[in-house]
């Protein structure tokens, strides 16, 4: 029995060796040595979503916004961004958190977050009135200068059924954004688009009644047409709702090109995928469509009429946000509800369709609040920050550790030490596997929890020292101090552990990761306790130094408040040494 007790410290700590070895291993084998940054230590850009109801207003539902966050969780990942994060915020806030400092141009594909439609094009035209021509001018052909030259059309593409194959379709369009389109009817010919910044255009629906009957039997009237020829493309207007069952005048994203929409022929829910990819033994992107069952039969319905119309009226428009992202063209019917978008797409343009298409079908629509970028300065101003506020409390727990307890202090410091050890590799390991990133909120729980491990160290020592005092002997009162500990431990770090759950599940934004590491810390607390501090001070209790009640030990008679240690005697109370009485000599008288 004395054998297993004496093995059983050393085997603790050789299991905690192997622990960290392997920890530090796999860090050396993944050459991962720090962790992942949140957006406020390594800066980023934070954008609020407001969210209503479409057409009628209002706050949407718990499930509409849940669903709405689902989706554009969906769309910030399918653009290949990590480590962002995607969370809802009272009854009609959505907060979406990339970390990086470039993102703009995912902060304007977030932006696109309201219900997709395919609609009829019955008329294009030059997004922009020409500018007077001076009277010497010969006409050149050529569009002023412009950020993309998008108002120079490419050839006409078509939609046509595969040649390779299946009853599915192909669906040929242009590029995404300054995509390629039809010959413009005969209105201004040569547009002038006027230099500016690439920005969300500004749609406009048309005055008038709903069309209640079938969207495809819809023609424009002379007052609609009268009216789209004095509408124009201004990134200053106002934006109007984009009305599914009413005619629409859209414009598409670079403000080049308008456009004269009929009613919605379908919409986003119709679309059940979308992916980007090159085609087996091509070259070129291209964007494959896969529609649901319901939506496939429109689909065949819609370009079965569409293909009838005299051109530019066989176009249908691909519409975001009412911006119209591709205008492909229909030649025939194509049955089997999938179809493929290509052209000239670069691996960029042909993703950012593929996702506008995937994850366009949202059930509320969004106005952007607000956007908040943090420099990645300001985050480093703030992780020093963190780290010296750690550091400060570290030194002051270790500061009392030793003026209280004296050589126990040591204990704390290794145990600390150990704890840090454990902790910094599991939140490395975590960044790595799952994506973990260290926010300023989660350095606030590491630090929280440098008070929690100190609390164990208090219970334990407090209660081998009432052990001592009662009389027992420093190696009996280590095990027995420990077996009454150990429950009041576990108590306190459940209750914490518990309260870190309830608020990681309850919380949103940067208050989950001070609950994540308060929970990961508290876990850890309770494995070195039982692993490392108990076994360490057994071995202490065997020493001289502590066994005999050192002077420096903290387990000395003064400083425990006693007159002497159990099994030590008084030094009063030590028999004096028994003098002899010498004998007169000669004998007795």
């Amino acid at each position: 029995m004395a054998t297993t007790t004496t093995s059983r410290p050393g085997r603790n700590l050789i299991v905690l060796a192997v622990i960290l070895v392997l920890l530090f291993g796999i860090m050396a084998i993944a050459k991962t040595w720090g962790p992942k940054l949140g957006l406020d230590l390594r800066g980023g850009t934070t954008v609020t979503l407001t969210a209503s109801n479409v057409g009628g207003g209002g706050d949407p539902t718990a499930e509409q916004l849940s669903e709405a966050k689902n989706i554009i969780s969906q769309r910030v990942n399918g653009a290949g961004v990590g480590e962002a994060e995607v969370a809802t915020s009272g009854k009609n806030h959505i907060t979406v958190s990339v970390p990086g400092a470039n993102q703009d141009a995912l902060v304007k594909q977030i932006g696109q977050t309201a219900l997709l439609n395919f609609r009829i094009v019955y008329d294009q035209q030059a997004g922009q009135p020409l500018p007077p021509a001076p009277p010497s001018a010969t006409p050149t052909g050529k569009p002023s200068a412009t950020p993309k030259p998008s108002t120079t059309p490419k050839p006409a593409s078509t939609i046509k059924p595969s040649s390779t194959a299946t009853p599915n379709g192909r669906a040929w369009s242009s590029v995404l954004g300054h995509a390629a389109t039809p010959t413009p009817t005969p209105k201004p010919s040569t547009p002038s688009a006027k230099p500016s910044t690439p920005a969300t255009p500004t749609p406009s629906t048309i005055p008038g009644a709903e069309v209640t009957g079938d969207p495809l039997a819809w023609k424009p009237d002379a007052a609609t047409t009268a009216a789209f020829a004095t509408f124009t493309c201004d990134k200053d207007k106002p934006k109007p709702k984009d009305e599914e069952k009413k005619p629409l005048f859209s414009c598409s994203q670079d403000f080049s090109t308008k456009y004269l929409l009929g009613p919605a022929i379908l919409k986003g829910t119709d679309l059940s995928d979308a992916s980007a990819a090159i085609p087996q033994n091509g070259v070129n992107w291209q964007v494959n469509l896969k529609f649901t069952g319901e939506g496939g039969d429109k689909f065949l319905k819609a370009t079965t009429a569409i293909s009838k119309l005299p051109p530019p009226s066989n176009l249908f428009a691909i519409v975001l946000d009412g911006v119209t992202i591709s205008t492909p063209t229909v030649s025939q019917p194509i049955p089997g509800g999938q179809a493929q978008i290509t052209g000239s797409f670069t691996e960029t343009e042909a993703r950012d369709l593929g996702n506008v298409l995937k994850y366009g079908a949202l059930p509320v629509q969004f106005d952007t609040s607000s956007v908040e970028t943090i420099s990645a300065q300001l985050g480093g101003d703030q992780l020093s920050a963190g780290i010296t506020a750690g550091l400060i409390g570290l030194a002051l727990v270790v500061l009392f550790s030793f003026l209280y307890y004296r050589g126990l202090g040591i204990v704390v410091v290794m145990s600390l030490m150990v704890a840090a050890a454990l902790t910094y590799a599991a939140v490395v390991l975590l960044g790595k596997s799952m994506g973990f990133a260290l926010t300023l909120s989660g350095i606030a729980g590491l630090i929280v929890a440098i008070g929690i491990t100190a609390d164990s160290f208090v219970i334990y020592f407090e209660r081998l020292r009432d052990e001592v005092r009662e009389g027992r002997s420093l190696r009996s009162s280590v095990e027995t101090g420990w077996a009454r500990a150990k429950h009041t431990i576990i108590a306190a770090d459940s209750i914490s552990l518990l309260a870190a759950v309830v608020l990681y599940v309850l919380a949103v934004g940067s208050v989950k990761g001070f609950a994540f590491t308060l929970g990961l810390t508290t876990l850890i607390d309770l494995f070195v306790v039982f692993v490392f501090t108990k076994p360490i001070v057994t071995l202490l209790a065997r020493t001289d130094f502590f066994g005999h009640g050192h002077k420096l030990s903290g387990l000395d008679p003064e400083h425990l408040g006693v007159e002497r240690l159990p099994g030590q005697m008084k030094p009063s109370a030590r028999p004096a040494a028994k003098k002899s009485t010498p004998k007169p000599v000669g004998g007795e008288v």
